[in-house]
């Protein structure tokens, strides 16, 4: 076998291992009524001590070229298919930790609040809600709310419009995000457009959302540590209980499909940070087996990453 058609033996194993792993995700959902229907999920895992719960906000649709950023299409599409537009699917995966003491959201999604015409462009499927309802969770029962960064995409059910005024969406919740993302959602960058103010300034105004500086512990095992690539002062949020490790890594390794290091999304502002980003990530959650949570995986929220064959990275599912 020469050296292509070893490549494409590798690829192809690669692609059914993934779709075995979506399978089993898949048949861990109470109810999946489509793209644009409920999407109960009873995904459930043990940490130590700790309980995680995956929810979802529901799919939405990015541009396939934008989402694999220099990868060649004829690579990524053999993963998975773009639509006649060129989209392809992203999960907007959020995760509860019961600690036993706090009810902790990792990001809330996209939301309810798009302008028309990014809703045109995304999708709005606002599942969160319904999704923790499914789980048994009130808005009420959360008291920590974690940001990785403030895209529009991670941060949308932070609030919620009531009687003409943007007020929290989860009223008893303290929110945590860093202060060099926020100062950055108000610096007219390239990325000004990903940015919506009303999801996250009415909290900084009303005292709710403390702005961080560098990495901290936010609870008694749950910490957040900076990560720079996708933005600036993107955090990561890990969770440690009983031995274990778990992370939110966000979009430093958006998805199961992005575990190479040169596979990196346009998205990303610093590029070449992203690449170091996660190989430091990389050096502690592999031999310590860490539990990586994907943001916007479309079937897999979590699983650990080891190397295969040749070095090569991928996911066993949990």
């Amino acid at each position: 076998m020469g050296g292509r058609a070893k490549y494409r033996a590798r690829c192809d194993t690669m692609i059914a291992r993934l779709a075995g792993f979506k399978i089993a995700w898949h048949s861990c959902c109470a109810l999946i009524a489509g793209e644009g229907g409920p999407r109960h999920t009873l995904a459930h895992l043990t940490l130590g001590k700790f309980e995680l719960i995956a929810v979802s906000d529901g799919i939405y649709h990015l541009d396939g070229g934008a989402f694999f950023g220099v990868v060649p299409k004829v690579l990524w599409e053999r993963k998975v298919k773009a639509d006649e537009h060129n989209r392809v699917p992203a999960g907007l995966n959020s995760v509860i930790v019961n600690t036993g003491d706090h009810t902790v959201l990792i990001e809330t999604g996209i939301g309810n609040k798009l302008p028309e015409r990014m809703a045109n462009i995304y999708g709005m499927p606002a599942q969160l809600l319904d999704n923790l309802a499914a789980a048994k969770i009130a808005p009420e029962d959360i008291d920590i709310v974690i940001n990785s960064h403030l895209h529009f995409d991670h941060c949308g059910w932070n609030t919620i419009r009531r009687g003409g005024k943007i007020v929290a969406t989860f009223p008893k919740a303290r929110y945590y995000v860093q202060q060099g993302e926020w100062r950055h959602a108000h610096s007219q960058e390239r990325d000004a457009i990903s940015y919506l103010s009303e999801n996250y300034d009415p909290l900084v105004e009303s005292g709710q959302m403390t702005l961080l500086r560098g990495d901290q512990e936010i609870v008694p095992g749950i910490s957040v540590e900076v990560f720079s690539g996708h933005t600036r002062d993107m955090q990561a949020i890990i969770v440690r209980s009983g031995g274990h490790t778990a992370c939110y890594i966000s979009d430093l390794i958006p998805s199961s499909l992005h575990l190479d290091l040169n596979w990196v999304m346009a998205f990303d502002l610093y590029p070449l940070e992203t690449i170091e980003s996660r190989k430091r990530y990389y050096a502690r959650a592999l031999p310590e087996k860490w539990l990586t949570m994907f943001t916007h995986d479309p079937s897999l929220p979590w699983g650990h990453v080891e190397r295969a064959e040749m070095g090569k990275l991928e996911v066993k599912a949990s």
